[in-house]
């Protein structure tokens, strides 16, 4: 075994690596739902498209790693009990989520549970709050409100420009359209999503005393690509049809605006560090888009709901990984 890689950093590796797997099919929705509720593609391209689109998104950058395992917990509380509880906590949300179609956030989930460690580890003095608010706290609010706003006008701007379009002709442009729009939408959640996983891997090689400062070696990237990619290939078909025809009734017109919008704020919060939620981004564009036609033909019910369970996945999250933390930390030490 190499120096350094013990038993417990091997089985907080694993864990990274399952959170990423997870991540991949229970964020496959966000990347195809529209594409393939439209029949834009048939569900087995769409699965195939995404999982390579998703590694090579994920190749792109470590800024949004360097947010996640060096800019949210105090480096003098990080242990490999913290790493583990976080990711437990963010594991049991959104297999619960995902088991009951809730299109929730990983990347929250993930960010909760560090912080619910964290916090019954070392108390609030634990966290970094600068980077908590500016790289956190103002994205998750922030983020859905420009994907709404975007995907609204952008909608309208497309009506304007191909206002004497026949409708059937129109929609079976942007069908084609779609495929690139989709496969825009796999790549940016590679890039910002997969990220989160190479940074609490770097973070516990980090905390092992593996690598003396936080940099996110090629051999971390290339397992966080891979697993991602892997966990997009599995699907998940619940959340997919949540988010492809509960929310609003989708042309491929709509579900091109929704994908454009959603994927090219995302890649842009990538390149900043910001660890975005792009079940967020997108389902806000997916309204938006959704109401630049018809406002009542948003199905405000499930629009609450999902509201409802962004509200809920720091907290609970965070929850579930305080309660990891007290029973792996007698464990893990």
């Amino acid at each position: 075994m190499p120096e350094g890689f013990t038993l417990v950093l091997l089985a907080v590796l694993g864990l990274a690596v399952a959170f990423d797997y997870i991540n991949g099919f229970h964020d496959t929705a966000n990347a195809i739902a529209t594409s393939v509720s439209t029949r834009a593609l048939k569900p087995g391209w769409a699965i195939a498209m995404s999982a390579v689109a998703n590694f090579a998104g994920a190749l792109t950058g470590t800024a949004v790693a360097r947010t996640v395992g060096a800019g949210l917990i105090d480096t003098n509380v990080e242990s490999q009990s913290v790493i583990a509880a976080a990711l437990v906590g963010a594991i049991i949300w959104n297999l619960l989520t995902w088991r009951l179609g809730i299109p929730s956030s990983s990347s929250h989930a993930l960010i909760g549970g560090l912080l619910g460690a964290a916090l019954i580890s070392a108390g609030f003095g634990s966290w970094q709050v600068d980077g908590i608010v500016g790289k956190v706290l103002l994205p998750l609010v922030g983020s859905p409100i420009i994907g709404f706003t975007i995907g609204l006008l952008l909608m309208v701007l497309i009506f304007n420009v191909f206002r004497r379009a026949h409708p059937a002709k129109l929609n079976g442009v942007f069908r084609r359209l779609q495929v690139l729009s989709a496969a825009w939408m796999a790549f940016s959640h590679g890039s910002n999503d997969a990220q989160k996983t190479m940074g609490i891997m770097t973070l516990a090689l980090v905390t092992a005393g593996v690598i003396p400062e936080f940099r996110v070696p090629l051999w971390v990237i290339l397992i966080a690509a891979t697993a991602i990619s892997l966990g997009t290939a599995a699907g998940g078909w619940r959340i997919i049809k949540t988010m492809g025809s509960k929310v609003v009734k989708l042309d491929p017109v709509h579900g091109f605006a929704a994908e454009t919008t959603a994927a090219t704020v995302i890649f842009t919060a990538s390149q900043f560090g910001m660890p975005v939620s792009t079940t967020h981004v997108i389902s806000s564009a997916i309204i938006g888009v959704g109401s630049s036609d018809r406002f009542k033909s948003v199905r405000w019910s499930v629009a609450r709901s999902i509201l409802t369970a962004w509200i809920l996945t720091l907290p609970a999250s965070g929850a579930a990984a305080a309660i990891a933390y007290l029973i792996l930390s007698p464990i893990l030490g």
